[in-house]
């Protein structure tokens, strides 16, 4: 079986500041995106994770183990204008 995501990292991912919103794949090849903090949530042990979709009162619960990579965003461009 291939390697998993340490609980470490995924707090590492989950509590930088500034947070930059990143996917978390498993190794059946689902993904789920994680665009705020508030859209995760773990055990006190870590091993179970809540992601929180945007349909209201909608979730998945993951299995640690089950998770093969945290796909980082890039940094947002600084300086970015809206164009008219």
């Amino acid at each position: 079986m291939g390697q998993h995501v340490t609980l470490d990292a995924l707090r590492e991912a989950h509590q930088a500041t500034p947070f930059r919103p990143f996917t978390i794949h498993l190794a059946d090849g689902r993904r789920f995106h994680v665009p705020h903090p508030e859209y995760l949530s773990h055990s006190p042990r870590g091993r179970t994770i809540i992601v929180y979709n945007n349909k209201p009162d909608s979730f998945n619960i993951l299995d640690l183990l089950l998770v093969t990579d945290l796909e980082i965003e890039s940094e947002p461009r600084r300086g970015r204008r809206k164009r008219a």
